[in-house]
């Protein structure tokens, strides 16, 4: 007991002074625990996706209420992400994750005893605003307390953890509904999530609090803030579905985004302690970053979204199959990690993110040639390039992105870094939906136009159809009426592919257009020379 509570105080060992010099097997137990927070943040936003019927009906919700158990998350984690600045600072590292981990804990078991549906949407909230802190944390934690070879394979291993973690959630939700209960989405937090507060509260001791930024927070920045990234998520998360602005909840929505937007740039450039700070965008390489992370989380999120639809809507795949498909941007990923953060320290960022973007284009435009009958072999090949594609875009684009920054500056660049790519995965699936939607209602359209000249091929086939299907029902008015319902169902279907098929080459073009930002950054002095360990190997 007492070899115990003596290692217990080891661990808790104050570092702030200097969080780089505490010995490596330290350093690799806080990065990992915070990494896991991370991954459980990052799970939970698609955990409950394949399984929101089930909450539906659990809660005896409608439609159009459920689905702000999706949306009530995101808004509010987006929120948190550029606050985690200026909390961190104000009551210290150590107890912005320690209480992020341990209230992410208990909305999670708020979510699982939800009563109602207006219960589970405020709990889906907290559970977001608590969880999104420990998103950038860890980002900035990891530049902190590593340096060289090390560090370099921060933003690989975080990487994979952003792109694992929202594709297994749909996968394992669905698993779990079907096994236990649609509850348990949420109560598989609560050993782990207890685990990682204990643990936080003993070995995250890197920096000091500053308890009297509190009295000086601006509120009207903040206010501005939550309603100009709130409203921004709620107009992209029901825009595609309530036909944008033609729906009045949606005009005044984006309404107050924007004028949550002007206030909140006046307060940011004038406030005397801004809630957000906007300086790292002072850097051009740190701004160039930013927007590159604003494509990729438009790609990141757009295609882990639109391939499992794909799989459910034209192959009629169930959640273990799109999950067993899907997973291979994820194992290859694994396979690129090693490979990206070894490049990151001997070549410059601008040619490892110039052929990141481009092997990204080239897998999705492979994609773009599906047809109905594509499956797992079909799809292995673009999914497997996208994956390792991706390492190549994100580890430059970290690196470029916090390489430059002491520490002291690092919470309020990484909080806005991050902010980026959540804000570039809202964008993207709510325009991959819009597309989506109107090149399937085109590509109807095209269908119809093409049977119309040619009627007496499809009358043929509905023909044949009614004779194959009389044979099992002789009812031959029942058999038309079968015969005509297949034939507008493939119709409907083969519509359906054409669509994906040009909006994944819509999205090819997207990361084209993104490579004529490559030259224009160059990197800060010293930023991005590999250190002396690196060169000698």
């Amino acid at each position: 007991m007492t070899t115990v509570f003596s290692r217990l105080g080891n661990l808790g060992q104050d570092w702030s002074a200097d969080p780089a010099a505490m010995p490596d097997k330290r350093k690799f137990l806080i990065f990992g625990v915070m990494a896991f927070g991370q991954f459980m943040a990052l799970f939970d936003i698609q955990i409950v996706s394949a399984s929101l019927s089930d909450v539906q009906a659990g809660l005896a919700a409608g439609p159009d209420e459920v689905s702000w158990v999706q949306t009530a998350y995101l808004m509010a984690e987006l929120v948190m992400i550029p606050l985690s600045a200026y909390l961190a600072r104000a009551m210290s590292t150590r107890w912005l994750f320690v209480l992020s981990a341990g209230f992410f804990t208990l909305s999670s078991l708020l979510c699982g005893l939800a009563w109602s549906i207006e219960s589970m949407i405020a709990f889906r909230a907290m559970q977001g605003f608590t969880g999104g802190a420990m998103v950038p944390l860890v980002f900035a934690v990891g530049f902190t307390i590593f340096s060289g070879k090390q560090r370099a394979m921060i933003p690989a291993i975080l990487g994979t953890v952003a792109v694992i973690a929202p594709a297994l959630g749909p996968t394992v939700g669905g698993m779990i509904t079907q096994v236990l209960d649609w509850r348990w989405l949420f109560f598989v937090n609560l050993v782990p999530g207890v685990l990682v507060t204990v643990a936080s509260i003993f070995i995250l001791r890197l920096d000091r609090a500053e308890p009297s930024m509190f009295g000086k927070i601006d509120w009207s920045h903040f206010v501005a803030m939550a309603v100009f990234l709130g409203g921004l998520e709620y107009v992209l998360e029901e825009g595609p579905r309530n036909d944008w602005f033609g729906d009045p909840a949606i005009a005044v929505g984006a309404w107050l985004s924007f004028v949550g937007f002007v206030l909140f740039l006046e307060r940011a450039f004038f406030s005397p302690n801004p809630v957000v700070s906007l300086k790292p965008l002072r850097k051009p390489i740190f701004a160039f970053a930013c927007v590159f992370n604003l494509v990729i989380g438009f790609g990141l999120y757009s295609s882990i979204y639109l391939v499992p639809v794909y799989l459910a809507r034209v192959r009629g795949y169930d959640s273990l199959q799109i999950g067993t498909t899907v997973f291979v941007v994820g194992i290859a990923q694994l396979g690129s990690t090693a490979i990206a953060a070894a490049l990151s320290q001997r070549i410059d960022m601008r040619w490892m993110i110039t052929a990141g973007l481009a092997l990204f284009a080239w897998s999705l435009w492979l994609s773009s040639e599906m047809t109905s009958q594509w499956g797992f072999w079909e799809l292995f090949f673009p999914l497997a390039v996208r994956g390792f594609a991706l390492m190549l875009c994100i580890v430059p684009s970290v690196n470029m992105a916090l390489s430059a920054f002491p520490p002291q500056e690092l919470g309020a660049a990484s909080a806005l870094f991050n902010l980026m790519r959540n804000l570039g995965g809202a964008i993207g699936i709510a325009t991959v939906n819009t597309w989506l939607q109107d090149y399937t209602r085109i590509a109807a359209a095209r269908f119809g136009e093409a049977l119309g000249h040619s009627a007496n091929s499809a009358g043929e086939t509905i023909a044949a159809l009614t004779a194959k299907i009389q044979g099992a029902a002789p009812d031959p008015t029942a058999a038309a009426t079968a015969a005509r319902g297949l034939f507008a169902q493939v119709v409907g279907r083969e519509a359906l592919t054409m669509a994906f098929d040009d909006v994944f080459r819509l999205m090819a073009w997207v990361f084209l257009a993104a490579l004529v930002l490559v030259p224009f950054c160059r990197p800060a002095p010293g930023a991005q020379t590999p250190p002396p360990e690196a060169a000698a190997h």
